[in-house]
């Protein structure tokens, strides 16, 4: 997203823990290309002071509030700190940008967790939300503050229902991220096997590089609203397996471990977008197909694993 509203001529800050700061060589790794380019402050989203003073020293035009705690796993593990993380930070940030800036136009990064346990598919801006997580339980909460926000106090406030999107930047915790980083560590020697949870869950995966540029388009809208992003096409987790281990010249049967323990307590067991509304109204859909985001991907972590690029096609 930094990038992409500095190629527009923004000036941009960001948010980020003050470890963040104090310590950027390993904390700020993701954006080092870009230290000089973007104004970064210390603050916690569990601290609406912190929140306050920065909107009330910026006092942006746009907000993309993109922070939580993300990962649906840990969100099992530790509903506490989820529920208290995702759903006050934007709660602080909501009521700090009414009281401040009001003219601030407001992204809220929701999530198809939000569905969860889904009535019909694909999933659209009426489908009613049935999350099965913290994390979902969380975004929904989210979704609807903004919501209020937006008819209580007439802030150009939206949300964006984002589907899985990925790139070689997702964190190694993720799925996705989880196996193309191993099958770039077999493909070195550093590791044999990847053990994996429920493969047969099916996700709408696209490239995040597109889906930044579907969150700006929200906020260029004269009025406010919420918009499903997707691609339309479901994969299952062995689908991207699959891809990522043809990609680098193997079989994914020789590898791959189905791990119980990895299983989630309350499965979401298939998630897929209509992204026709933001077609329809902000002009946009995705270029990126799954075959090649995966190659992507897979291409990038053997780069980092110094393998070089690689393919069985090659």
């Amino acid at each position: 997203m930094a990038e992409h509203l500095l190629e527009k001529g923004y000036e941009v800050h960001g948010i980020v823990r003050r470890v963040a700061i104090e310590d950027p060589e390993h904390r700020l790794g993701r954006i080092q290309h870009l230290q000089g380019r973007v104004n970064l402050h210390a603050a916690a989203m569990e601290s609406y002071a912190s929140l306050h003073n920065i909107i009330e020293q910026v006092r942006p035009d746009e907000c993309y509030h993109l922070a939580a705690q993300s990962f649906v796993a840990h969100s099992f593990d530790d509903e506490f700190s989820t529920l208290n993380t995702n759903i006050n930070g934007t709660h602080y940030m909501l009521s700090a940008l009414r009281r401040l800036a009001p003219q601030c136009r407001f992204y809220f990064a929701g999530s198809s967790e939000m569905f969860g346990s889904a009535e019909e598919t694909p999933q659209t801006e009426r489908t009613r939300f049935r999350p099965r997580s913290s994390y979902g339980i969380s975004k929904v909460a989210g979704y609807e503050l903004t919501r209020n926000y937006r008819e209580a106090y007439q802030l150009h406030a939206s949300s964006g229902i984002l589907f899985n999107h990925e790139s070689p930047r997702r964190g190694y915790e993720f799925v996705t991220r989880k196996i193309t980083s191993g099958v770039a560590k077999i493909v070195t020697g550093k590791q044999s096997k990847l053990r994996l949870g429920n493969v047969s869950a099916r996700r709408d995966w696209g490239h995040a590089r597109e889906y930044v540029e579907a969150m700006w388009l929200m906020l260029q809208q004269e009025i406010p609203d919420d918009y499903v992003i997707a691609t339309g096409v479901s994969h299952t987790v062995q689908e991207f397996v699959e891809a990522a281990f043809s990609d680098a010249g193997l079989d994914w049967r020789d590898h791959v471990v189905s791990d119980p323990v990895l299983f989630r307590p309350a499965e979401v067991h298939i998630l897929q977008g209509d992204a026709t509304k933001a077609l329809e109204r902000l002009g946009w859909e995705p270029k990126t197909g799954f075959a090649d985001l995966v190659r992507e991907m897979v291409q990038c972590d053997l780069a980092i694993e110094g393998a070089g690029a690689r393919s069985q096609k090659a």
